[in-house]
């Protein structure tokens, strides 16, 4: 495969004029931070305006396809086994505060409806971050590339000097006390542990060699659905939480290299249990 594949230039035209409004609205974030109110409306009406011009231009690219979208929901189309799956701004509170650290996340899934639920294939994806320009594409089966450059993920096999990142939890959407053992458990094992406030660029980063690992519970799709294809393509290893794959239905990422995958996953697990038990007491 040449970069330049059909899908490619399908998402990089959506993206580029979609992120057009986004760094146009990042500008003017700044200058709302003086008011009592308007910076969170603000960022909610970028965020959505993103969206609508991702999904008009795949729209025209692919007429049939559905779409799952962060603002707009489920969309089906009359394709009925493609559909889009959009976030247009993951990084919000980094773009609300007007700290350079967000992107958009596109993927496109091909999905079927089954007695038991819903059988899922990422095809492609595509993790775009404006402000440094860097396109994080990925084709299922034809590698995982950075702005044209193949891509692979870290080959470091000791923990002690790799970088993880992860997410904290927002109030009520985990158990922190499990998440503070995970996190001291993790601290005693490596080198840093990293919080940038964007799961899609943190996977990105996994796939870019940049983390050596990353994991996090709570998220959506949309959140993960291209990040994990990049990483599979780039070499690295994915799960959930329980060392399955049902990453997407689940929420919850567990990534790394065949190297380090096993024993990062044991040391979150011997510490996530310890403190369910400790908190059962």
């Amino acid at each position: 495969m040449t970069i330049r594949s059909p899908l490619f230039n399908v998402l990089e035209k959506a993206a580029r004029k979609a992120a057009r409004s986004l760094l146009h609205d990042f500008g003017e974030v700044e200058q709302l931070q003086v008011s009592q109110k308007g910076p969170a409306d603000f960022v909610s009406q970028a965020d959505t305006k993103a969206e609508n011009t991702l999904r008009a231009e795949l729209s025209k690219a692919r007429p049939g396809f559905g779409f799952i979208l962060e603002e707009g929901g489920e969309i089906v189309g009359n394709d009925g086994e493609h559909r889009w799956v959009i976030d247009p701004l993951d990084g919000t509170t980094n773009f609300l505060h007007g700290i350079p650290h967000f992107c958009m996340s596109i993927a496109l899934e091909k999905y079927r409806k089954t007695p038991t639920g819903v059988r899922r294939e990422t095809l492609a994806g595509m993790i775009y971050e404006p402000i440094r320009d860097e396109m994080f594409f990925a084709e299922k089966g034809q590698g995982a590339f950075l702005n044209g450059k193949r891509l692979r993920v870290s080959g470091r096999a000791k923990l002690a000097d790799c970088v993880f990142a992860t997410g904290i939890p927002v109030q009520g959407r985990s158990d922190p006390d499990i998440f503070i053992a995970e996190l001291s458990a993790m601290m005693s094992k490596v080198s840093s542990i990293h919080r940038m406030g964007s799961a899609a660029l943190d996977l990105a980063y996994v796939a870019a060699g940049r983390y050596d690992g990353f994991w996090e519970r709570k998220l959506n799709a949309w959140d993960i659905a291209a990040g994990l294809l990049l990483i599979r393509e780039a070499g690295g290893y994915v799960s959930d939480m329980d060392g399955g794959s049902d990453m997407l239905e689940k929420g919850s990422v567990l990534v790394a290299n065949d190297k380090l995958h096993s024993e990062f996953a044991r040391i979150l697990r011997d510490a996530g249990k310890a403190a369910a038990k400790a908190g059962a007491q």
